[in-house]
């Protein structure tokens, strides 16, 4: 299968092209740089040269594929909303190209979208929040709406995923912890983020490419709740800095942007994607690779 990639040089992307190729895929890879096109050349991936902002080449390399996986997202949280609502022009453009023809476009969401309250388990069954209360949710609209258009429309929920580089939201609690000599979590810490090792999660897109059905939701969660009190326990190890708990009303300040995600629960059940795709986990855990990483040089 000829498979459209979008973000195939970042975390994620790169090791979903690696994972589709050496399953006997075809993989054409969006970038926009020189540095980019060499990595997926050098991976054996063809260059499709473009950017999210430019949406006809998007439509054109979907075009030219049997499927479309978008991983790609601006992570800048300065302007969060308004990344969330230009990835939703991202998967309708992209929608455009597929209408009618029931080839599959897989999108990526997280599973904090997951409409289910504090402590209880987000299945893949559960319905997305309104974008208007959780922005990132513009992305399973959009893919709700292109679904509509006769586009074989399947969603794929991410937790924080890791390896022993990067873990997702708490790349930045690392920076955080490192500016301010301190690893702090909120209340008692005992609220939960679900994790998964980054080649798991390659594996895991790979299963739903090949047997995803239209308004398939997927979990890549293998582990389905670490603790946040853990998790800062682990980050002040590495950094050799002190752990603290702050109160709700000094979260804000201490972890700016971060606040509105570090306090809170959001446990994920995985049981349907493993059952449906037979998808087995094995990488490490979140707090191996945490207490594996390099800490230093900064």
């Amino acid at each position: 299968m000829r498979v459209f990639v979008t973000g195939a040089t970042g975390f994620i992307g790169s090791a979903i092209v690696y994972e589709l190729i050496h399953s006997g895929h075809q993989v054409l890879g969006l970038t926009r740089s020189d540095a980019g096109a060499q990595s997926l050349i050098a991976a054996g991936a063809e260059v499709h040269r473009g950017d999210l902002e430019n949406l006809e080449s998007l439509r054109n390399g979907a075009a030219n594929s049997d499927a479309v996986i978008h991983t790609a997202f601006n992570h800048d949280f300065s302007k969060y909303v308004a990344n969330c609502e230009a990835d939703r022009q991202v998967i309708e453009a992209l929608g455009d190209a597929l209408a009618g023809s029931g080839r599959l476009l897989m999108v990526t969401s997280g599973t904090g979208m997951a409409n289910s309250g504090p402590g209880i388990f987000a299945t893949e069954h559960d319905l997305a929040a309104s974008s208007k209360v959780v922005p990132r949710a513009a992305s399973e609209e959009a893919a709700d709406s292109v679904a509509a258009r006769g586009v074989r429309a399947a969603i794929v929920r991410l937790p924080q995923v890791h390896d022993t580089v990067k873990q997702g939201l708490i790349t930045y609690a690392i920076h955080i912890a490192r500016e301010k000599g301190v690893s702090a979590y909120v209340g008692d810490g005992l609220n939960r983020w679900p994790a998964a090792h980054r080649l798991d999660t390659a594996r895991l897109y790979r299963l739903a490419l090949e047997k995803a059905d239209a308004g398939d939701k997927f979990h890549a969660v293998a582990e389905e709740g670490v603790p946040v009190r853990d998790i800062a326990e682990a980050i002040g190890r590495g950094l050799n800095v002190p752990v603290v708990s702050l109160a709700p009303e000094e979260a804000s300040k201490h972890f700016g942007w971060l606040a509105a995600f570090v306090g809170r629960d959001v446990q994920a059940s995985s049981a349907h994607t493993r059952e449906k795709l037979g998808w087995k986990p094995t990488g490490p855990g979140l707090i191996s690779d945490l207490e594996n990483m390099r800490y230093f040089p900064a």
